[in-house]
């Protein structure tokens, strides 16, 4: 697995491989029931755009990525996040190919601006992979707020609930904070309060009590004031019966931030 390293703007260093699961960025596949948090360098860069590659497709080989025929990242594999690479602001063709060949997985054109932040997120399974751009909140919550966006890409699960039970509270306590998630729903960014949380998702419908059997509940997580943070429903590997894994990607950190 290779991960990106920040750059200047415009120009791209060699990126140095690595075996897929080794890597010291990036996020690693762990059992289910536990946040995945990428390996994202934040550069505040007024003159460039910067951008990060997300792998979300559960069956898909490691992929060498492009843009306009220039590598940026190589064998990047499924539930990897790369750092964001600073690149000259215009219209870039980002192509996917297959690790270590010239052989097109997916391929996309998007236009990228000046001090922006974007997220280009490869998902679906292999035999339908799709790619989407999305333009990533660089600027802080509202005080006393974060900022949360879910985006679903787990293929093999069914509508979820989303509940950020407080610290020292029960499921039972908590009210959703989104509802019904399925494949392809980018919720945008929502404000809540900051705080700890666990995360919990539920089968869409269900109201929980004591006995609710949760689809997938995540460690215990301080999100600092300010904060913006997207969280990718993925497909957990190498089961008999449907998983999910959740992937944490910062998109903004106040720079005063504690925690």
């Amino acid at each position: 697995m290779l991960t990106s390293k920040t750059l200047n703007p415009g120009h791209r260093l060699p990126l140095v491989r690595r075996r897929a699961g080794k890597a010291a960025c990036g996020a690693t596949l762990i059992a289910v029931g536990a946040l995945l948090s990428g390996c994202q360098g934040i550069v505040n860069n007024p003159t460039a755009s910067l951008v990060r590659i997300i792998n979300a497709s559960p069956d898909a080989p490691g992929f060498d990525i492009y843009q306009n025929n220039v590598a940026i990242a190589y064998n990047l594999g499924f539930g990897t996040i790369t750092s964001y690479v600073p690149i000259d602001a215009g219209t870039y063709a980002t192509t996917a190919n297959s690790a270590g060949t010239k052989q097109v997985l997916s391929s996309n054109k998007a236009t990228f601006v000046t001090a922006a932040q974007y997220t280009i997120l490869i998902g679906n399974v292999a035999a339908s992979l799709q790619q989407l751009t999305l333009k990533d909140q660089s600027q802080p919550a509202p005080s006393g707020q974060i900022a949360l966006r879910f985006i679903d890409q787990a293929t093999r699960v069914d509508g979820l609930d989303a509940y950020l039970v407080p610290a020292g509270k029960k499921l039972t306590d908590a009210t959703p904070v989104t509802t019904n998630l399925t494949f392809n729903v980018n919720t945008g960014y929502l404000n809540v309060p900051a705080g700890t949380y666990t995360l919990v998702l539920v089968p869409t419908g269900t109201v929980p009590t004591s006995t609710t059997i949760a689809t997938y509940t995540g460690a215990q997580v301080t999100y600092s004031q300010g904060s913006a943070t997207t969280l990718i429903l993925i497909d957990q590997q190498l089961v008999t019966t449907p998983g999910l894994q959740v992937l944490s990607a910062q998109d903004y950190v106040s720079p005063t931030a504690t925690s």
